[in-house]
């Protein structure tokens, strides 16, 4: 893929978002079916899909300065989006090998890594970054490593402590979270920050996705995705700002439904950290526009039937009990059977 990068926009104030025809092309849409319910539904990253965004572990497109910039701008505003806990500082060095091996061999015009024994110098061609460091000494990085490296790459983070038999939320960089909080879940367990998901439990789909997870080996990540809708292309949809974009879930008619709901996709990602024995968590988030997305016809009426017969309780739990009658009322245009 050769990435033509956007000039750098802002998604606050006039949301001037927009996805070009190549990035809708290749859009994680997440329905397979007519109909959504919950399950685990995940597969080896390792199976690479060329062009779309399966290509690589990390994906980097045409909206990386901007989503970029946008961290680097709720950093400023709240801090607390980052956190290490003492423990997890093995950890945060895996993940900065991780990122800084696979970006660089991925995307080599993009992104330069020279290993020298603990002795590395990392060049981001994009941001104009070039850093000597030594491996495992935080006082020769601007930043401390998580934060260093995840300042560059799209996505959220989690790194998850494996003891007692479960995963623990000890360390992450979560700037564009989905109506979740890293200092609120910070510490929890696995089955502890998914309670609120609604059915979920019952149908034993987390009992059955810890099990799995607790046993990925190294060298073996897998994926899976996740969805929500979101108004406007915010990408920091956080408890901590909802006084920010609580109120747009109100302004959604079936004359602006189009442009103003977005399809928010996670591709998560889960690597076993080699030294740490940790879990890196990614949450790569994708938005497209319902105008965007209905571009694909066969998109289009599947969107209409998933959004028409989604399980109430999973649609209140996605917050979009507000709009979702004139949303799937719009959508209805693109369903022959509607």
């Amino acid at each position: 893929m050769t990435l033509k990068m956007k000039p750098i926009e802002t998604f606050r104030g006039d949301f001037t978002y927009r996805n070009s025809p190549e990035a809708i092309a290749r859009f994680p849409f997440p329905f397979p079916e007519d109909q959504y319910m919950y399950s685990v539904n995940i597969e080896p990253a390792t199976s690479r899909d060329p062009g779309s965004v399966y290509e690589h572990w990390f994906d980097i497109d045409e909206h990386y300065r901007s989503e970029m910039a946008e961290r680097a701008l709720v950093l400023q505003n709240d801090p607390r989006r980052y956190l290490v806990m003492p423990h997890m500082q093995t950890a945060a060095w895996d993940a900065l090998q991780m990122y800084m091996e696979h970006l660089s061999s991925d995307y080599p015009h993009l992104f330069t890594l020279n290993q020298e024994g603990n002795r590395w110098h990392w060049q981001n061609h994009v941001l104009d970054i070039d850093q000597h460091f030594t491996f495992g000494d935080p006082t020769t990085l601007p930043y401390e490593p998580l934060e260093f490296i995840t300042r560059q790459v799209q996505g959220d983070v989690a790194l998850l402590d494996q003891r007692d038999g479960d995963l623990f939320m000890d360390a992450g960089m979560i700037t564009c979270p989905a109506d979740w909080s890293l200092a609120f879940d910070a510490g929890m367990s696995f089955k502890q920050w998914h309670t609120p998901v609604p059915l979920a439990h019952d149908l034993g789909i987390f009992d059955r996705a810890l099990k799995f997870l607790l046993n990925i080996p190294v060298d073996k990540p897998v994926r899976r995705l996740n969805w929500t809708l979101t108004i406007n292309p915010r990408m920091d949809t956080s408890p901590e700002t909802f006084h920010e974009w609580g109120k747009d879930r109100s302004s959604v008619t079936t004359q602006n439904a189009g442009e103003l709901v977005h399809l928010r996709v996670e591709q998560q990602f889960m690597a076993r950290l080699p030294r740490s024995n940790a879990m890196m968590f990614g949450i790569r988030t994708y938005l497209a526009s319902m105008n965007e997305l209905t571009t694909n016809p066969a998109w289009a009426t599947r969107l209409h039937r998933v959004l028409r017969d989604l399980p109430q309780p999973i649609a209140e739990y996605k917050g979009m009990n507000n709009y979702r009658q004139p949303l799937v009322e719009w959508l209805s245009q693109f369903d022959a059977q509607a």
